[in-house]
This record gives structure tokens, C-alpha cells and sequence, in this order.
């Protein structure tokens, strides 16, 4: 049932990527953007993206920084009305240009701003990880529901042809029956004083940022849902970088077919790997999850066959991604990673914290 709910996602994402073409006939303005929160990824990642999108548009900016939005907003030719801070973006709801917020802030400021959106009217794309715990996770597609908006997460790999191809490889059976998924993503952490670092901004260290790229990929590499986790934390509390948040997570996903999955997430090692094995061969990526640069091999023993995937559904990852949600927005469907993808996610990583804290075996199947 799992391999089958999974097929359906990845079939609705060709539908609805398929019905670009007339989307735009009937209404070829594309839906506009307000960017919340103008640090690296808001600013430097995301808006540059707009140009290689043909759905979607910047339309507005907010920011706590006054100078930064204004800057901004003239770069982009936005009207000074496209400004806002934080505290005044509840008056985006009189914008009609602005049809989609997208959340680019520090975790613990996700489900206040998405549920601000919805409430203002508008459709929320939020950046992964969904929110800081279950509760904000149901609360912000609650909201959703409520107002009648469409709610998205960042899941940007959902858009990338590498990943899409491997899901396709896997599903197709080029490795045979899947026994075992190896995911591990981290980085170098640096300064001590960044907003990841610290607990009531980011909701936990490494698991909540590189983890959710090693969970994802366990998740949507074997089709299934898994049941039962066990995790062991390895964190050095001198280091100043590590008093508020963990540095690497190790954990064990068990799935329903008997397929494992081994993941970690680090701030204390540069990783981005996944490794799908089969009964009949394996699938990896490395680079897997990047911004660029993403390599793929198949093989019975190692890396025997370099592969290189047909173009993702968007001129970039991040354009795909954009433009998928300005798709759904448009059409009233509901985006391939959704609130509830989101929730799914946090419910397991919920699940690890607790099994490294109490150091055993939790079940996510409501078996005792």
C-alpha cells in the first residue's frame, strides 16, 4: 500500500507539472512570491531563482531589516508597498499581488508565519524542517485547511533529476527488491553564535536541518513508511559550537517489507550520500542531495554505470519546486510534499530524540 501511495505522489506531480501549458493559457500571470526573511537562503538562494521560473514571480519582501528589504525591493523593481517588516506583514492580506508566502526563517519561526499567511489569505510554502514539533506541524495545516490555502514544504529534492530518477530506478526494480538504504548528510558547522546552533531558533542541532535530507531520502528511495527507530546521539558538550544542540544523530529505521534504512546527520563532518541495495544491485548518489553538482551510478558490485538522468520538471531544482507550488496554488491541488509530508517527518524525528534519549527501540506503528 506504501509502494503504491508513493507511485500515486510521483504520478500527480507529472500531472500536475504536465498541465503548465494550460495553466498559462487561461491566465498567463505568474502567481507572485512574498519572500519572508532575506538571510542566505531567502535572499541568496531563492530569489535569484525567479528568473528561471515561468509560473512564479517576486512580488514582495519582508524583512527585519529595513535597509536590507528596501535594497532588495529596489534591485528587483518592487514598489515600496512591497515592503514589510515582521511585525506589519499581517497587512500582506491586501496585497493581490502577492498570492504565495514563502518562509525562509529560523525553524521556530515557521508555523507563526505560515499560519499568519494562511490567515492573511495566501498559500505557504515553508522551508523544511516543517516546524519544531508535532503540535506546530498540525496547528499550521489546520490553518490551512481553514482558510482554504494550499501549505508546501521545501522538500527541493522532490524536484531534482537525480533523486527522481533514483525514485524511478528503485520503483522500476533496477536494484531488485530493496533491503537496505544508507543515508548520511552533515557539514562542517562554524561559527558557534549561528542561529542553527541554537536551540530556540533552530529546535535541535543537526537532525533538524542535514537529518530531514537523510529521513526524506530513506522514506522516499524505498517507498515505504517506516515502523520502528532506534538512534544513539554522539555529541561533545565542550565544544563550544555543541552546548545548546546535538552534532551527529545515528539512527536505524526498520521498514514493513524488512528493508533497513542506517541515516545520520553530523555538524562535525562534511557527508551527503545516499546508497540504495538491492537483492539484484544498488543505486547511489554522491553528491545526493546538494544545491549542484549531484552524481549517479548503478552497479551489481560498485559503481559500474554512471548515470545521467532526463531533465527535472523545472529549469533548476529550486524553480521546479516554485513553480510547482504557483501550479497547485493556481489549480487548487495539493502539492506532491505537502503539510502533511511535513508532519509525517517530524512525528519520526520526534521519534529519534526520544529513542537517543532513552536508548531504545521506538515503535512508530502504534505497537507496543
Amino acid at each position: 500500500m506504501e509502494l503504491a501511495r508513493r507511485d500515486l505522489i510521483l504520478g500527480a506531480a507529472a500531472l500536475s507539472l504536465a498541465s503548465s501549458a494550460r495553466v498559462l493559457a487561461s491566465d498567463d500571470r505568474p502567481l507572485g512570491y512574498a519572500i519572508v526573511g532575506l538571510g542566505n537562503y531567502g535572499l541568496g538562494r531563492i530569489i535569484p531563482e525567479f528568473a528561471n521560473c515561468r509560473h512564479s514571480r517576486l512580488a514582495a519582501v519582508v524583512s527585519g531589516d529595513p535597509a536590507k528589504a528596501a535594497k532588495v525591493a529596489a534591485d528587483h523593481k518592487l514598489p515600496a508597498r512591497s515592503i514589510y517588516s515582521y511585525r506589519d506583514f499581517d497587512r500582506i492580506r491586501d496585497n493581490p499581488e502577492v498570492d504565495i508566502v514563502y518562509v525562509c526563517l529560523p525553524n521556530s519561526m515557521h508555523a507563526e508565519f505560515s499560519i499568519r499567511a494562511a490567515r492573511a489569505g495566501k498559500h505557504a510554502l515553508c522551508e523544511k524542517p516543517m516546524a519544531i514539533s508535532v503540535a506546530e506541524c498540525e496547528a499550521m495545516i489546520a490553518a490551512s485547511r481553514k482558510a482554504d490555502r494550499q501549505l508546501m514544504i521545501g522538500y527541493r529534492c522532490h524536484f531534482e533529476p537525480y533523486n527522481l530518477e533514483a525514485m524511478r530506478l528503485a520503483r522500476s526494480g533496477a536494484a531488485g527488491k530493496i533491503r537496505y538504504v544508507r543515508s548520511e548528510h552533515g557539514f562542517v558547522a562554524g561559527d558557534p553564535n549561528a542561529w542553527r546552533l541554537k536551540r530556540a531558533l533552530s529546535g535541535g542541532g543537526s537532525l533538524m536541518d542535514m537529518g530531514i535530507y537523510s529521513l526524506q531520502a530513506a522514506r522516499y528511495m524505498t517507498g515505504e513508511e517506516p515502523v520502528a527507530v532506534t538512534a544513539r546521539e554522539s555529541t561533545n558538550r565542550r565544544d563550544p559550537r555543541f552546548r545548546e544542540v546535538e552534532d551527529m544523530i545515528d539512527w536505524t529505521l526498520e521498514f514493513p517489507s524488512g528493508a533497513l534504512g542506517s541515516c545520520q546527520s553530523m555538524y562535525s563532518a562534511n557527508q551527503n550520500h545516499i546508497l540504495l541495495m538491492g537483492d539484484k544491485g544498488r543505486i547511489e548518489l554522491e553528491p545526493a542531495t546538494g544545491y549542484s553538482g549531484q552524481k549517479m551510478w548503478l552497479g551489481k558490485n560498485g559503481r559500474d554505470q554512471v548515470v545521467t538522468p532526463p531533465p527535472g520538471p523545472g529549469k533548476t531544482q529550486f524553480a521546479g519546486q516554485l513553480d510547482h507550488m504557483s501550479q497547485c496554488a493556481a489549480n487548487g491541488r495539493t502539492p506532491i510534499v505537502s503539510g502533511e509530508e511535513g508532519l509525517r517527518d517530524m512525528r519520526i524525528i520526534e521519534a529519534i530524540y526520544r529513542s537517543a534519549r532513552e536508548g531504545r527501540t521506538i515503535r512508530l506503528d502504534g505497537r507496543a
